[in-house]
C-alpha cells in the first residue's frame, strides 16, 4: 500500500519574536509571537507512506539526509504515524527554495510542509489549528507557516492550546519585505541552542517577556489601523531587543556580521532622509527590510550599490499551506 501527498509552505518573518521555550519537548514558547508569511521563500515536500520500505528515506535538495537531521524528521514522522494509527515507513523528498539554517526560517517552511504532506498522506484530515499544533512539534516557528498573511502564535498552556491563528490575510495590506542575503551559510549557533542560552543566562530575559506582551498589543493595533510606521518601529525594536539577549548571554554570542551592521546603518540613514523603512532580523545575519511599495524603488536604489542586486530579494505577504497533490 502506498499513500502520497505533496505540500508547499512558505517561510514567515517574526515581527514580534519567539525566543525561548516554556517546554522543550512540546516546543511551547514563553511568549506569544506574531509573524508575516512571505511569498518568495518556500519549501515543497512530498511524503509517500509505503508498506514495502524497511526504513524512512529522506532527501533534501537531492541529497540523502543522515544523522541528526534525518533523526529529527523520523521522530516527527513517528508523531504522525502514532496519530494516524499506521506503521508504514515513508519516503520524504524536500526541495527548499530558501537557504537552510541561515536565519531565513527554512525550518518553519520545512516542518510546516512536512506536517501538511505527512498528515494528508497518512490519512489524517487536520484543520489549520490541528495542523499548526502538529507543525509546532517539528519547529516552533513552523506553527505560524500554516496560515498566510499576519499570523499570531498563542503560547497556550499545553499541547492543545499552543497553536497559531491568522490575524489578517495576505491580501489585507500591500507591503514589501526586502531580504538582504548577506550570508547564506549555515549559522554556527542554531536557533535552539541560542534561544536556550539566552533564556537561561541573560539577566534581561524576564524583562523581554514583559516587553513582548506590550509589543504584541501595539503591533496588532498597527495592523488593524494599517499604520506602517508603528508596525515598522515595533518590529525593529523587538528584533534588537531579542539580539540584545544574545549579547548579554553567558557566554555572549551574536548573529550579526559586518554586512548585517552595514545594512542596519543604511536603513537608519534612509529614514533620516525621510524614506520610511525598517529592519528586522531573526537568528541569522540576513536582514529583512519592511517597506511600503511606493518607497520600494528608492530603498532598492540605496541598497543595490552596497550589496548587489543578486543579494536582494523582494517579497510580499504570502499564502498559507498549499496542497500540490
Amino acid at each position: 500500500m502506498k499513500n502520497h501527498a505533496k505540500a508547499r509552505a512558505h517561510t514567515n518573518i517574526a515581527l514580534v519574536k519567539y525566543w525561548g521555550k516554556a517546554n522543550e519537548a512540546l516546543k511551547l514558547p514563553t511568549t506569544n509571537s506574531l509573524s508575516l508569511t512571505l511569498d518568495r521563500f518556500y519549501t515543497d515536500t512530498s511524503v509517500t507512506f509505503d508498506d514495502q520500505l524497511p526504513a524512512d528515506q529522506i532527501s533534501l535538495n537531492g541529497t540523502a539526509l543522515e544523522g541528526p537531521a534525518a533523526h529529527r524528521i523520523t521522530t516527527f514522522l513517528d508523531l504522525v504515524r502514532t496519530q494516524a494509527g499506521i506503521s508504514s515507513k515513508a519516503q520524504v523528498t524536500t526541495v527548499n527554495n530558501v537557504p537552510t539554517a541561515a536565519g531565513l526560517a527554512s525550518s518553519a517552511s520545512g516542518f510546516a510542509a512536512l506536517a501538511a504532506a505527512a498528515s494528508r498522506a497518512s490519512g489524517l484530515q487536520l484543520d489549520h489549528k490541528q495542523l499548526s499544533r502538529l507543525a509546532r512539534r517539528g519547529s516552533g516557528s513552523a506553527t505560524r507557516s500554516i496560515d498566510g498573511g499576519f499570523v499570531e502564535w498563542h503560547k497556550g498552556f499545553g499541547d492543545r492550546t499552543s497553536f497559531a491563528t491568522q490575524v489578517a490575510p495576505a491580501d489585507y495590506w500591500n507591503l514589501n519585505v526586502i531580504a538582504i542575503l548577506v550570508n547564506q551559510r549555515q549559522k554556527q549557533i542554531s536557533s535552539s541552542v541560542g534561544m536556550k542560552r539566552s533564556q537561561t543566562t541573560s539577566p534581561y530575559y524576564r524583562e523581554w517577556e514583559k516587553l513582548c506582551k506590550h509589543d504584541l498589543k501595539k503591533l496588532k493595533m498597527a495592523i488593524s489601523n494599517r499604520d506602517f510606521n508603528c508596525l515598522g518601529t515595533i518590529a525593529e525594536e523587538n528584533a534588537m531587543r531579542m539580539h540584545a539577549l544574545t549579547l548579554s548571554a553567558a557566554p555572549d554570542f551574536s548573529y550579526f556580521d559586518a554586512d548585517s551592521l552595514k545594512a542596519m546603518r543604511l536603513i537608519h540613514q534612509l529614514r533620516a532622509t525621510g524614506i520610511p523603512c525598517y529592519f528586522t532580523m531573526d537568528a541569522g545575519p540576513n536582514v529583512k527590510v519592511l517597506v511600503e511599495p511606493k518607497h520600494l524603488n528608492a530603498v532598492l536604489a540605496a541598497l543595490t550599490p552596497a550589496f548587489g542586486a543578486n543579494q536582494l530579494v523582494v517579497a510580499a505577504p504570502g499564502p498559507g499551506i498549499q496542497y500540490l497533490t
